[in-house]
């Protein structure tokens, strides 16, 4: 019997993917706006009425946080995305300018890569899908290998549905035979033509290293500043209500807390009214070491999982009626594990004297990780939001809300995505809530409006001007203008 090896067959696939997702793209650019929308519309709603099945599938597979709030981020990916992409010009012409004689054309980009973590598997599916064949393209999914089921799911909803409504075969593609050297493949393919990154750092890295355009994200590790005029009550409300949402999977979710030394005690108390648990000394020390492995990597085994698993995976003592577990820190960096990303219900606590301080700390802890992603502040002084908006290296600075919702525009006026460009400042090429806007190129017509003996008129009647403007009585200035013109033309 012969054996197949699989690092091969994973290539091969991937390359019969792109193939077949290029032929049906050609297509997809024939198509008129009012065809890709319809696509779209049938998409989404086969999406969003799969979502608690995909859900439970997605949880059960990967085991991280829990099912119903991922119904939520199913919900958001396909009838929120719906909502926002509706009316949006993808397709043709975009735009005149009359007055210019400047037109716009939109031209899809090609084939685009997904990459899909195991964090938010059916839910970034379903929007990397949407955004995609909004904007005329074909995408080729590679999943993550620990949600390789829930993803494949999720990808036969959205072939069956499209293809009901038109769309050519091979637009929604996805590797089965999962390996690095088939992701590898799709990335640096000839005929890929973006790569919409969304994972770890590494991954992301690779994605930016493969000749190939590409939109990735890095880490967050956002702060939440609690400032002295915030409503308080409110504000934790809504830190609980975030870390707590799929169990602090969603990049965007608070990792640390900020408080100024006369309200710490104020902020304590509510917390822990709230039902967060301050951990102890030594038991914190036991559970950063847990949580941060030695490498400085997180630990997988706690993404994800509620404070009662943490805290017996850790071996300390966590009260059945935990929320969050909240830990003190005072240092940034690999030996103060708070200060780190973690995509569980773990939060650093720092405290500061003054609200400047805290926008210093607020930097250090960005730019050791977490840069040009997100970061909260709660406040009733909008002075302060101003003074941090404008110094803040973060791409989204929220205010008053839930981060992990605020972040992914459940919450907030952004748009809905799952894909947050971190800027230059974090190594991505777009600091947006990655849209359909970021998925086609512009093509400008512009008219000519006039010619090469205007733009000569143009400026000798400027110089004309210049020349009379001077005072007859001002002698100096006008030999030095005269100079000035005999040597432009010499040159």
């Amino acid at each position: 019997m012969k054996l197949l090896d699989k690092d091969l067959v994973s290539i091969q696939e991937t390359r019969d993917l792109i193939r077949e997702a290029k032929q049906a793209q050609q297509e997809l650019a024939k198509m008129s706006q009012e065809q890709i929308d319809t696509i779209v519309k049938v998409v989404a709603k086969a999406c969003y009425d799969e979502r608690e099945r995909l859900a439970k599938m997605a949880s059960e597979e990967t085991g991280f946080g829990r099912w119903q709030d991922k119904v939520l981020k199913n919900a958001l990916a396909s009838k929120g995305i719906l909502e926002e992409i509706k009316d949006m010009r993808t397709v043709g012409i975009l735009s005149e300018d009359k007055e210019n004689k400047v037109m716009e054309v939109a031209v899809p980009v090609g084939v685009v890569a997904g990459l899909i973590p195991s964090t938010n598997p059916t839910s970034t599916v379903m929007y990397k899908a949407l955004i995609s064949l909004k904007a005329g393209n074909s995408i080729v999914f590679s999943p993550h290998p620990n949600a390789l089921k829930s993803i494949e799911a999720t990808v036969d909803v959205i072939k069956r549905a499209a293809k009901s409504a038109g769309c050519p075969e091979g637009a929604i593609g996805v590797i089965h035979n999962v390996s690095l050297q088939a992701t590898n493949e799709l990335m640096k393919n000839k005929d890929t033509n973006l790569i919409l990154a969304t994972g770890g750092s590494a991954m992301v890295k690779a994605a930016y290293s493969s000749g190939t355009p590409a939109i990735g994200v890095g880490p967050g590790n956002g702060p939440a500043f609690i400032e002295r005029t915030a409503d308080v009550p409110t504000a934790i409300r809504q830190i609980l209500d975030s870390k707590t949402f799929d169990n602090g999977v969603i990049c965007a979710s608070e990792q640390s807390i900020i408080v100024e030394e006369d309200m710490k005690a104020t902020v304590v108390a509510e917390f822990k009214k709230q039902g967060a648990y301050f951990v102890p000394e030594e038991d914190a020390k036991k559970l950063g070491a847990f949580i941060i492995l030695p490498s400085g990597a997180m630990n997988p085994k706690m993404v994800g999982k509620s404070p009662q698993v943490i805290g017996k995976l850790a071996g300390i003592y966590v009260p059945e009626d935990a929320r969050v577990l909240i830990a003190e820190e005072t240092g940034v960096g690999k030996h103060a594990p708070y200060s780190m990303e973690k995509l569980a219900p773990v939060l650093g606590f720092y405290t500061v004297k003054t609200w400047e301080e805290a926008c210093e700390l607020s930097m250090k802890i960005l730019h050791h990780e977490g840069v040009g992603h997100t970061m909260t502040i709660h406040t009733q002084n909008e002075k302060i939001v101003r003074e941090f908006a404008l110094k803040k290296p973060v791409s989204r600075l929220l205010v008053n809300t839930a981060a992990a919702l605020g972040g992914v525009g459940a919450t907030t006026g952004l748009f809905p995505a799952f894909t947050l460009g971190c800027g230059a400042v974090g190594g991505s090429a777009t600091s947006d809530n990655v849209s359909p806007l970021n998925l086609f190129n512009v093509r400008r017509i512009a008219y000519g409006t006039s010619e090469l003996a205007d733009l000569r008129r143009a400026e000798n009647q400027q110089i004309e001007v210049n020349t009379t403007s001077v005072s007859n009585t001002d002698e100096e200035q006008l030999i030095n203008l005269l100079v000035q013109r005999v040597l432009s033309k010499l040159n």
